[in-house]
């Protein structure tokens, strides 16, 4: 009998809105990023810049899926998670996430700081071994003065939604190329690894910009895959952390 406590698998993963490239290079790599999710054999996957759909990408793509880009990653026995944080001229793109586990309640919240960026954040709830597991996924701004407001707002939401016994995740992409959203998220008790794990830009990654932070849970393992199939799906490496549960 195994009496070790269980292990959460997550990662997070910007996922560029399933196209790469350029002009007439640009290519689909939606496809590719489902074998991709389905090898991280993960409990949770966090995703951003995911389409539910795209008319103008739809005609460009022969193979540009019917579903949206969350239902369409989803591995199977898997459930899908997606809010919508911008609507564009051609469609709308947000955050998702995918869970192995119960999904028992999810929400959303705008944390728009200005009118040139739409900026979102899902509250996701698993039940995850038996226990409530509150799972965050963000796409902070480009702008270090917005990212700021941002996680002072995020900071709120946890203080008014989420219990403070309860575990927490929150995974996503930070925009910060310093330390500030991480200093500020440690007066949260929320904590992610001392070293830096650098994701991106993928080609040559020089700066991590996406976390998984975790209060209540035990930080065990932190990896980056790297190599010309993950930089030519995303313009971000995903982050995938592994964490004890407690009893």
């Amino acid at each position: 009998m195994n009496d070790s406590p269980p292990i959460i698998r997550v990662v997070t993963y910007n996922i560029h809105k399933g196209v790469q490239g350029l002009g007439p290079a640009r290519r689909l790599e939606i496809h590719n990023l489902t074998l991709a999710v389905e090898s991280f054999d993960a409990d949770v996957v966090c995703l951003q810049e995911v389409r539910l759909h795209n008319h103008r990408e739809a005609k460009h793509f022969a193979l540009w899926p019917q579903l949206g880009q969350a239902d369409f990653l989803k591995p199977e026995g898997y459930a899908a998670v997606y809010r919508t944080n911008a609507i564009t001229r051609h469609g709308e793109h947000g955050n998702a996430l995918l869970s192995r586990w119960p999904v028992l309640a999810h929400q959303h919240e705008d944390i728009s700081d200005h009118r040139l960026e739409q900026r979102g954040l899902l509250h996701v709830t698993l039940e995850v071994h038996t226990k409530v597991v509150h799972v965050l996924v963000v796409h902070l701004g480009l702008v270090k003065a917005s990212r700021g407001r941002q996680v002072a707002q995020l900071k709120q939401f946890i203080q008014r939604e989420i219990p403070p016994d309860a575990p927490l995740l929150l995974a996503g992409d930070f925009n910060d190329w310093g330390k500030s959203v991480k200093l500020a998220l440690v007066e949260a008790n929320l904590h992610a690894w001392d070293e830096s794990q650098p994701t991106y830009p993928s080609r040559l990654p020089l700066a991590q910009l996406d976390y998984v932070f975790a209060r209540g849970l035990k930080p065990l393992n932190l990896t980056v895959p790297h190599g010309r199939a993950w930089w030519r799906m995303s313009d971000h490496l995903p982050l995938i952390a592994e964490f004890e549960m407690g009893e």
